[in-house]
């Protein structure tokens, strides 16, 4: 399998990244040893479109009760790809 595909797990589609794509901005969940420069050559091999910009986070997991017993999510690592002017990408459609 390519390494772009593992680079890129799933784009995240909430509340907050359909505002943001108003602005031309996507969100993915990405591998956790992947940089910005892995990210960004990703999104332009997958999708076919060219990418301005990538913002990088770390979001630890929340710890939470499960079933009365303390527990802890998983760590996600997300990327914030914005694209350049007059590209878009339809998140909807399949790969």
């Amino acid at each position: 399998m390519d390494r772009n595909y593992q680079i890129i797990k799933r784009p995240l589609i909430t509340e907050k990244t359909t505002m943001i794509a108003e602005n031309n901005t996507y969100a993915f969940e990405v591998l956790k040893d992947a940089d910005k420069v892995e990210v960004k050559n990703a999104i332009e091999a997958i999708f076919n479109v060219k990418v301005e910009k990538v913002n990088i986070l770390n979001q630890s997991g929340k710890t939470k009760r499960f079933r009365g017993k303390p527990g802890k999510r998983n760590d996600v690592k997300k990327a914030y790809v914005r694209l350049q002017e007059g590209q878009a990408l339809d998140l909807t459609a399949g790969l």
